[in-house]
C-alpha cells in the first residue's frame, strides 16, 4: 500500500487511462486550504479518469463505485522565473543557517579526510531513515564492503552512491543528472525502475488500489518531463540565496514526484547537489537529513504547505535542519577526533608507516578486510596484514567473522560513534500516521 511519506511506490495493478479531463481548480476538486497571504503559487488540479486493473470481485459495491469515479491529480506551477519572496524572519533564519553551514564546511575543509566520507555516509543513512529504512553502522559498513548484509543496509549504501553522484554532477545539474542520481540509488534494489521517469500515476497515502483517498496525488506521468525541465531551469538561477534555493527546489521536486520510488532520497540528494553548485559547501556533505529527521512531521507538513502556496515553512525547516545537522555533525567529528587521538597515543611508528593512513581508513570505513586496505592504502597484502596486526595489538581493531569466509576487522569505537550520531538525529522523531 502507498504510505504517507515522500517515496510512494506505484501500487501494483494501477493505471491511469483515457483522455485527460478538463483542467480544474474548482469546488469539485480536492479540498485545498490556501496559505495565508500566499506569495508562491499553489498547485493546480486536473480531473482524470481512473481505470483499475484489479478484479472487481475484490471490492465491495461502494468501493467499486469509488474506483469508477475520476480522480484529481496535481499540476505543478512553473517556477523557473518566479520571484522568491519570503517573510523577513524566514530569510534571516536561512541566512544565519547558511553562515553556520559555510563555517562548518570551512572548518572541516582544513582537515577533511576522513570526515567527508563519514558525514556523507551519515547523511545517507539519515535520509534513508526518514523513509523508515534504518540500519546500524556495522550493517552499513558490511554492505559497503559487499558482504552479505540486511536489505535496509544495502539500500542505504545505494543512497550513499546517490549522494556521491549528486555531488559529482552538481556542476551540470540537469534532467540527466537527476536520472543518474536515481539510477545510483535504485540500481541494486529495483533495477527495473532505476534512472527512469515514472510511466504511471503514483500517490502519497490512502489505499494501495487507487488514488481516490490519497493525501496527495502528484502530476500525471505525462507531465513529469516538462515539470522537471522547469525545475532544472530554476536550479540554474543564481539570484536566490543558496539555502532558500535548495529548499524550494527540493519541495518542487517532491511535488513532481517523478519516480515510482526513491523520490524522497533523490530529492534530498538534490539538496546537496545545489548546495555544492552554489558553493555553500565545498568540502563536506553537511548532514541536513539528520536535521530533518529531528522533526519529520514538521518536514512533511512543510512540503504540504509548499503545495498550498507557502514556501516559507520548507525554508524554515531547512534552516532549522541545518542548525541541528551542524551541531550533531560537529559532535560526531569531535568524537572521532578523540578516538583517533587515543589510538595515536598507543602507537609508536615512523611517520611514513602504513599504520597512520590505515587509521584514517578505519575512521571512514569501520569494518575492513585486507582487500580494502590494499586498495585504499596502496600496499601489498603482506604490508596490509602487518599494519592490521599493529592496530589489533593496540586494541584499535578486533577480528570479526565475515559472511563470505573472508576475515574482517572492526572498530567498535567508530561504530559506536556513528550509532550515537544516528540516535541523536532520531531522538525527537515523530512518525507519520
Amino acid at each position: 500500500m502507498a504510505t504517507v511519506d515522500e517515496e510512494s511506490r506505484t501500487p501494483a495493478g494501477s493505471a491511469a487511462g483515457g483522455a485527460r479531463a478538463t483542467r480544474a481548480r474548482s469546488e469539485t476538486g480536492p479540498a485545498v486550504v490556501a496559505a495565508p497571504e500566499a506569495t508562491w503559487p499553489a498547485v493546480d488540479w486536473e480531473e482524470l479518469p481512473w481505470r483499475s486493473s484489479f478484479p472487481p470481485e475484490l471490492f465491495s459495491r461502494s468501493q467499486r463505485e469509488l474506483l469508477g469515479q475520476p480522480y484529481w491529480a496535481a499540476i505543478t506551477p512553473e517556477i523557473a522565473d518566479l520571484e522568491v519572496r519570503l517573510p523577513r524572519a524566514t530569510a534571516a533564519a536561512a541566512e544565519e543557517a547558511s553562515v553556520v553551514v559555510r563555517d562548518f564546511d570551512a572548518e572541516l575543509g582544513r582537515d577533511v579526510a576522513p570526515f567527508a566520507a563519514i558525514l556523507l555516509r551519515s547523511e545517507s543513512a539519515s535520509s534513508s531513515q526518514i523513509e523508515n529504512l534504518t540500519s546500524g553502522a556495522k550493517q552499513i559498513a558490511l554492505a559497503a564492503l559487499g558482504e552479505d548484509a540486511k536489505r535496509n543496509a544495502t539500500q542505504i549504501v545505494g543512497n550513499v552512491h546517490a549522494m556521491q553522484a549528486a555531488i559529482e554532477l552538481s556542476e551540470r545539474l540537469d534532467a540527466a543528472s537527476i536520472l543518474e542520481m536515481h539510477r545510483s540509488l535504485m540500481e541494486t534494489a529495483e533495477p527495473d525502475i532505476a534512472g527512469r521517469w515514472r510511466a504511471q500515476q503514483v500517490w502519497i497515502g490512502g489505499g494501495g488500489y487507487s488514488p481516490h483517498r490519497a493525501a496527495f496525488v502528484p502530476p500525471h506521468a505525462d507531465r513529469v518531463a516538462a515539470a522537471i525541465d522547469d525545475l532544472v531551469a530554476f536550479t540554474a538561477r543564481e539570484d536566490i540565496p543558496a539555502l532558500q534555493h535548495a529548499a524550494i527546489a527540493h519541495a518542487q521536486f517532491e511535488t513532481i514526484h517523478p519516480f515510482p520510488d526513491g523520490n524522497g532520497r533523490t530529492g534530498r540528494a538534490l539538496i546537496h547537489a545545489l548546495l555544492r553548485k552554489r558553493a555553500l559547501t565545498r568540502s563536506v556533505t553537511v548532514p541536513v537529513s539528520a536535521g530533518l529527521l529531528v522533526d519529520t512531521r514538521g518536514y512533511f507538513d512543510a512540503l504540504t504547505a509548499y503545495r498550498r502556496g507557502d514556501a516559507a515553512p520548507i525554508v524554515d525547516a531547512m534552516a532549522q535542519a541545518s542548525f541541528d545537522a551542524v551541531a550533531n555533525g560537529r559532535r560526531l567529528v569531535d568524537d572521532l577526533r578523540a578516538v583517533r587521538e587515543e589510538w595515536a597515543s598507543k602507537i609508536k611508528a615512523r611517520s611514513d608507516s602504513t599504520v597512520w593512513p590505515l587509521m584514517d581508513l578505519v575512521l571512514r570505513q569501520p569494518v575492513i578486510n585486507t582487500a580494502v586496505v590494499q586498495h585504499e592504502v596502496g600496499v601489498s597484502h603482506t604490508n596490509a596484514m602487518k599494519a592490521v596486526r599493529r592496530l589489533v595489538e593496540a586494541g584499535v581493531l578486533a577480528p570479526v567473522g565475515g559472511r563470505r569466509r573472508s576475515i574482517l576487522w572492526q572498530s567498535s569505537e567508530v561504530l559506536s560513534a556513528l550509532d550515537a550520531f544516528a540516535a541523536r538525529a532520531g531522538r525527537r522523531q515523530l512518525s507519520e500516521p
